[in-house]
């Protein structure tokens, strides 16, 4: 973890590196879309660069707007995301439960959070950091290739869904030209 993520996480309690729960890993991973292509040895590898924590139920694990440059993984639990309309008001857009990685857009670009993850229930996440991503590509670049890879398709799919639901949007707001 570099200075700011493990300050961002020091209100949650630190469990170690996530090697230990990898066979939980393992058990969700049919709905971990991000690692269905990773062998067992290849997990345990990629779980010594992440760190894991547990968060009570109404901790506000990622706020948006702020900076960060990690993604988590929600290994036990629920999450709902959050974002402010134009007025600032909060309105659920979505909710993640165990496999589902939150946070890539910042983990790749750097950019502040797009939205808010607030625990809806007693949470254990796993967090990959940009450092130890970099790290890791250093270290073990098959694993690393394999991972940006994996982010990569996983964001042009969420891309792809919003491309989709803009233009849905659109054809309902513009007259058809005929």
């Amino acid at each position: 973890m570099t200075q700011g993520d493990s300050d961002h996480f020091s209100k949650f309690e630190h469990l170690g590196d996530a090697v230990p729960f990898v066979g939980r890993i393992r058990e969700i991973i049919q709905h971990i879309a991000l690692f269905e292509d990773f062998e067992e040895e290849e997990l345990s590898h990629l779980a010594t660069y992440m760190d894991c924590y547990r968060a009570p139920a109404g901790s506000e694990i990622i706020r948006e707007s702020e900076p960060g440059d990690f993604m988590l993984l929600v290994i036990e639990g629920s999450v709902e995301i959050m974002k402010k309309d134009a007025t600032g008001v909060p309105a659920r857009i979505g909710y993640a439960g165990p496999g589902k990685t939150l946070g890539e857009m910042s983990l790749i670009d750097g950019e502040p959070r797009f939205a808010s993850c607030i625990a809806t229930s007693d949470l254990v996440f796993a967090v990959l950091d940009r450092a130890h991503l970099t790290r890791l590509i250093a270290a073990e670049p098959d694993i690393g290739v394999k991972i940006l890879m994996e982010l990569l398709m996983l964001l042009n799919q969420r891309l792809r869904v919003v491309g989709r639901q803009l233009m849905a949007c659109l054809e309902k707001r513009l007259p058809r030209i005929s």
